[in-house]
């Protein structure tokens, strides 16, 4: 495969670490859709509280655009701006789930579907 590095992992050396190893956006997105980093710090770290976090900055903003009468189509770019990276997550969290399997997986794959809905929908 070209354009796709490998690395070894060193004795001890745990996921979260080989991931950041690969460094660049790229390998920040790779790692999650290949079920490279673990469901909990996926779910929980990258889903829960930093997709949370951009969702209410998005909002927050396209709240802040709309009091300053800015067109609404501008406000509501910004607003579904990060819907992308929340599909993204939520199918990211489903495929690693999936993979895992059993109560965990199931908790997160339902928790991360009615999370997306409520990014969507607030």
């Amino acid at each position: 495969m070209t354009g796709s590095r490998v690395l070894p992992m060193a004795a001890g050396e745990d996921a979260n670490r080989q991931v950041a190893r690969r460094g660049g956006i790229g390998g920040f997105f790779t790692a999650r859709w290949r079920g490279e980093v673990p469901l909990a710090t996926l779910f929980w770290r990258d889903t829960i509280v930093i997709g949370t976090a951009i969702n209410i900055a998005a909002t927050v903003a396209s709240l802040g655009l709309l009091a300053a009468k800015v067109p609404l189509w501008v406000a509501l770019a910004v607003h579904f701006g990060p819907l992308p990276y929340n599909l993204f997550l939520a199918f990211a969290v489903w495929r690693t789930a999936d993979r895992r399997g059993g109560w965990a997986g199931f908790f997160c794959q339902t928790m991360s579907l009615l999370w997306l809905i409520a990014a969507i929908v607030i």
